[in-house]
């Protein structure tokens, strides 16, 4: 029976804990409130009760539901997580302050959770690697080698800082992409309201005319027939073409294959998304390798950050010639999908024992090479955009006002 008993009280006594909000006044009647991580509301009572405090309430914390961690939010904590390190806060106090000031409910769940499985003996590192989701195994690897080498802060610092440049690179690469694409998307906006609604309109006036109409016009309202008699067709057909190759893309590595090395060949944008991707590719080999991460092991993260499915395919190339022997200059020489500039500093970096070092250098070059092409873009494409639009719509209005000018001209 004593076994049994046993068997039955262990579940409470690891029990995940939970952080509860309470209130209470003390001896002196005074109305206080604060947080208490415990089992069970019982338990927050009883402790406080200890402390001489008469507990009035005790609430279950709730982080509410509905948003999503963004690489944003795990940047915002991680910088929070080595600021705090750094100033010597408990790891665990550390977590409490970054949950307690949380205005991401998801966030909270997410660092609530692994807290907890802190505080029952996990390694922080481990407990990372079960949420893959949020925690790619790069930032787990950094994580391990700071528990490892007694330099958790260190490591926690060098892991916002390359976070905050892989924001900044993709937020520069979004919005070198919104600006085309907006327009794109506002100008067949425009042309199908004109195509469905404003050319039939015309095309009523110019039947009553009974006379012929120019070949521009009749090419127009040919269009503008097709478009109202298969209007559910064209768009049904667009939104489930979207949605198939967002699907094949995420589900198929060789329509990724394709969809990257197409988007590397695309004039301008290509040659920022390439820059881009050898900044992402350099800055993490850097992070990486003065973290004491070894070379082969490193790749293997470079790897997976890289972004693009034709450096990713490069990189794993490179490791495999690496773990051979073969220098890593060598092996980058080898894809050919790096400029010579990247491998000579790559080179320089391996003889003088500061691989790192070069690697952040080539990062900081190209991450600049692409902020200015991100400033000049807007100027590049707004002269080509002018006359797409006045091409498309304008040639649209014209082709409808022609008629009116030829009956002007009869009369």
């Amino acid at each position: 029976m004593a076994t049994a008993t046993r068997s039955v009280r262990r579940p409470s006594v690891e029990q995940k804990e939970t952080l509860f909000t309470w209130e209470g006044k003390d001896k002196s009647g005074k109305v206080i409130r604060g947080e208490l991580r415990a089992q069970t509301e019982n338990v927050v009572q009883a402790t406080l009760r200890r402390q001489g405090i008469s507990v009035t309430k005790v609430k279950k914390r709730s982080f509410g539901k509905g948003s999503s961690v963004k690489d944003k939010d795990i940047a915002v904590f991680t910088r929070q997580l080595a600021t705090m390190m750094r100033a010597g806060v408990p790891l665990l106090q550390s977590f409490d302050i970054a949950i307690k000031g949380c205005s991401n409910p998801a966030l909270g769940r997410l660092l609530s959770d692994i807290r907890s499985e802190v505080e029952t003996g996990t390694s922080l590192s481990n407990s990372l690697r079960k949420h893959p989701a949020h925690f790619d195994a790069l930032y787990c690897n950094l994580v391990g080698a700071g528990e490892q080498s007694g330099a958790l802060e260190n490591l926690l610092d060098r892991i916002a800082i390359y976070q905050e440049k892989m924001l900044a690179i993709k937020s520069k690469i979004k919005s070198a992409l919104f600006y085309p694409i907006s327009v794109m998307v506002v100008a067949g906006a425009v042309t199908s309201v004109m195509m469905i609604f404003v050319i039939p309109e015309f095309k009523k006036v110019f039947t009553s005319f009974g006379a012929d109409l120019p070949a521009p016009t009749l090419f127009v309202m040919a269009i503008s027939d097709f478009f109202v008699s298969n209007s559910l067709l064209i768009f049904g057909g667009a939104i489930a073409a979207v949605v198939a190759i967002v699907f094949a893309y995420k589900r198929s590595p060789s329509m990724q294959a394709w969809v990257d090395r197409a988007t590397l060949q695309i004039p301008v944008i290509g040659d920022i998304i390439r820059k881009a991707t050898i900044a992402r590719w350099t800055r993490t080999l850097s992070t990486m390798f003065a973290a004491g991460v070894p070379l082969v092991e490193a790749l293997d993260s470079v790897a997976g950050a890289a972004g693009n499915h034709v450096y990713k395919v490069a990189t794993k190339t490179i490791q495999n010639e690496v773990s051979t022997g073969t220098s890593l200059t060598v092996a980058m020489q080898g894809v050919q999908v790096f400029p010579a500039m990247v491998v000579q500093m790559v080179s320089i970096g391996e003889e003088s024992g500061q691989l790192d070092g070069m690697c952040g250098k080539v990062a900081d070059f190209f991450e600049r090479e692409v902020d200015d092409m991100v400033a000049g873009l807007s100027q590049l494409l707004e002269p080509i955009i002018i006359v797409f639009l006045g091409t498309i719509i304008g040639g649209m209005v014209v082709a409808m006002y022609l008629p009116i000018f030829k009956l002007g001209q009869v009369v």
